[in-house]
């Protein structure tokens, strides 16, 4: 019995040795690539900007590279006006400077400034004027592969 399984089972291990070397070899000549992050923070409501802002905060802690823009529309775009503060006083332009010098940037609905009577002069120069928030959310994650997230 020995003498007819052994050179069955040598036969089958000379068989399948080329088939374990081409596998091994695809892995590793496999390139990777890794793709670029790219998130999108909605902020309809300016109760949430402080949540908001910490979170991009933390976000860019843990992932320098990361391309980051923060969109507002409603109620969303009131911290970032022209001397807009948080329920204690404290003023959101210093941390919105801070992201913003790590590549964070900042949209406003220019729909909300119409609808809200608001000149574009209300808005702090750290932030660009989009045409419409919602759109500029759609366009991003659509067209530019830019996930989602609402603090």
């Amino acid at each position: 019995m020995t003498r007819i399984l052994t050179p069955l089972l040598a036969a089958l291990l000379l068989a399948t040795a080329p088939m374990a070397d081409a596998a091994a070899t695809k892995n590793i000549a496999a390139p990777t690539t890794v793709a670029e992050e790219k998130v999108v923070y909605h902020v309809n409501d300016s109760a949430n900007a402080s949540a908001a802002l910490r979170n991009v905060k933390n976000h860019l802690d843990a992932s320098k590279d990361a391309r980051i823009t923060v969109v507002t529309h409603g109620k969303g775009i009131d911290f970032l006006l022209t001397g807009a503060a948080d329920k204690d006083g404290n003023p959101y332009e210093p941390m919105v400077q801070e992201l913003k010098d790590k590549g964070v940037d900042f949209r406003v609905c220019n729909n909300t400034l119409k609808s809200r009577k608001l000149e574009a002069g209300a808005v702090i120069p750290e932030a660009s004027i989009v045409p419409s928030g919602v759109a500029e959310i759609g366009k991003l994650q659509a067209k530019e592969g830019y996930v989602y997230l609402k603090p």
